[in-house]
């Protein structure tokens, strides 16, 4: 009787031996599973943070700096020239060439030539920049 039993014990043991490792196998299997979730949650976080940073800095790109044209009235000094006045208050972004300039001078001051005098005031265009954001 006392084989009899040991035999049960046995079967027994092994059945729960079975079990101990089917467990340990299914848990293994739903950490790998969580594991992939995770690994997945994390690279489409980071793919959406890089889409939505690219977004955002090519809008900052945009519109960081406009230019805008604006006028002043100088007083013209004893050696100043059409073409002294334009080298030094011409953008270069905004004319192609610095007679484009000088003719703009003239017409908004009704200059029939290139004469100025001295102690006479002029209106000149010029550029800034504005910076936004």
């Amino acid at each position: 009787m006392y084989a009899k039993h040991m035999n049960y014990m046995r079967t027994e043991d092994i059945r729960s031996e079975r079990r101990i490792c089917r467990n340990r196998v299914r848990r293994q299997r739903e950490m790998m599973k969580n594991f992939l979730i995770l690994a997945m949650t994390v690279c489409l976080i980071v793919t959406c943070s890089v889409v939505l940073s690219g977004f955002r800095s090519n809008a900052k790109d945009d519109s960081t700096e406009t230019s805008y044209k604006y006028y002043k009235s100088i007083v013209v000094s004893g050696d100043d020239t059409l073409w002294s006045i334009a080298e030094e208050h011409m953008d270069v972004e905004h004319y192609d060439s610095i007679n484009d300039y000088i003719n703009e001078v003239k017409a908004m001051n009704s200059l029939s030539d290139d004469a100025i005098h001295y102690g006479t005031h002029l209106i000149i265009p010029y550029y800034d920049n504005v910076y936004t954001g």
